[in-house]
Order: structure tokens, then sequence, then C-alpha cells
């Protein structure tokens, strides 16, 4: 067995710089440095819940689709980030109030969760657990 310790970060393939720094600095995360964006080196942001995102990149593709999500061949590859939110009437209130399209969602015993998409479609899924957690969201609509 390998001894893994935690999480250590998160990357993320972006196209533009200070679109994607917006938006995850609206999300809590915090600018800490730019190793070289442009060479495709790492911008570092990290939460105060301690979740640390390497953005990189430039894409060089068109945007539009997430080639591991949005068409119907299914590469292989990570499909999405789950991050867990104290509480989810607050996060879907706070995605209104940010004009953040909620995309889907799901409840499975005492968890309830939501999917966003950053500025690059990329899927981030908010989950809550606890007793005042389970609503009723519907069926499973996936991480569209």
């Amino acid at each position: 067995m390998l001894n893994i310790e935690n999480v250590n970060h998160i990357g993320i393939r972006i196209k533009e710089k200070s679109r994607s720094v917006a938006f995850y600095e609206l999300l809590g995360f915090e600018f800490r440095n730019d190793v070289g964006f442009e060479e495709g080196h790492p911008i570092i942001m990290k939460h105060p819940s301690g979740v640390v995102l390497n953005l990189l990149g430039p894409s060089n593709m068109p945007e539009g689709k997430n080639i591991l999500m949005d068409v119907s061949e299914k590469y292989t590859g990570i499909t999405h980030m789950a991050l867990t939110v104290s509480s989810l009437d607050v996060t879907k209130l706070f995605m209104k109030d940010n004009q953040i399209e909620i995309t889907g969602s799901f409840s499975f015993g005492g968890m309830s969760a939501i999917f966003i998409r950053d500025p690059d479609r990329n899927v981030i899924e908010l989950d809550a657990y606890g007793a005042n957690e389970k609503q009723d969201m519907g069926e499973y609509s996936g991480h569209l």
C-alpha cells in the first residue's frame, strides 16, 4: 500500500487566465502564483479549506465542449472534482446570486449534490451531507 496523506492539488486546463481566475476567486479560491501560464505552467490558487488548484493552459482547442463530458464518445480521464459544502441551500442561493447555472443534481441517502461548470465547461460537483440536505431534487440528472 502507498502511504497517501491527502490530495495535493487538482489540475484544470483553462483557456483564458483572467476569466478562470475570476470564477475561482468568486468560489473563494485565492490567487497564489502564476508560474508561467503562457508556457503551460500552472496558476496556483488555494481555498481557505486547503483545496489547491493548478490552472493550466492555455488551451488551444475551440471552446464549447468538454471532451470528457459533452460528447457521446466516452474518453478516459478525470471528469470532475467534488467539493463538500456546508449547506446546499446556501450554495444554491450563492449560485443564483452570482448567475452560475446549476447543470445537474442528485440525492442519495443523506447526501445531495448539484453540478456547475467553470468558464471552460469543467464540471464541479458540490456535495452536502446530513438529514437536512436530503431534498426532493428529482431523479439523478447526471454531470450535465
